[in-house]
């Protein structure tokens, strides 16, 4: 096996060590605000499993970039808001990384630090769709 110029757990700690980080329960304050998106980069599969944040808005961690950047065909008005935006994912890896590359773009996110898995036990309110 080819060994990695750098892990990706190296790569998720670097992002980490420039980025804004919230706590599962600071996030969960946030909940409902007006002036708070938040994005959910997981997969499909796994908000029907899981569940969701009330609210949240679902962004496929592979069309982040092209969403949040106007000049894009694929931009996406909520993006174009005044708003903080909170993005996450199952365990605060993918998201990490994902703030990191927008931060670098100028589009100011933040992410939620251990992602939604310890959303739910922290008492984050969660909302959940029948799977079809």
């Amino acid at each position: 096996m080819k060994e990695l110029k750098i892990s990706a757990a190296e790569l998720v700690a670097a992002a980490r060590a420039r980025i804004e980080e919230l706590e599962t329960r600071d996030a969960i304050t946030m909940v409902g605000k007006e002036d708070t998106v938040f994005v959910d980069l997981r997969d499909v599969r796994e908000r029907t499993r899981s569940g969701f944040i009330p609210g949240s808005f679902h962004c496929p961690r592979g069309m982040a970039e092209f969403w949040v950047d106007p000049k894009s065909p694929y931009f996406k008005e909520i993006f174009g808001q005044d708003k903080k935006f909170v993005f996450h994912c199952a365990s605060g890896w993918r998201s990490a990384l994902t703030v990191a590359t927008l931060n670098d773009m100028g589009f100011a996110a933040a992410h939620l630090k251990e992602g939604f898995s310890t959303w739910e036990e922290a008492g984050g309110p969660i909302e959940r769709t029948d799977p079809k």
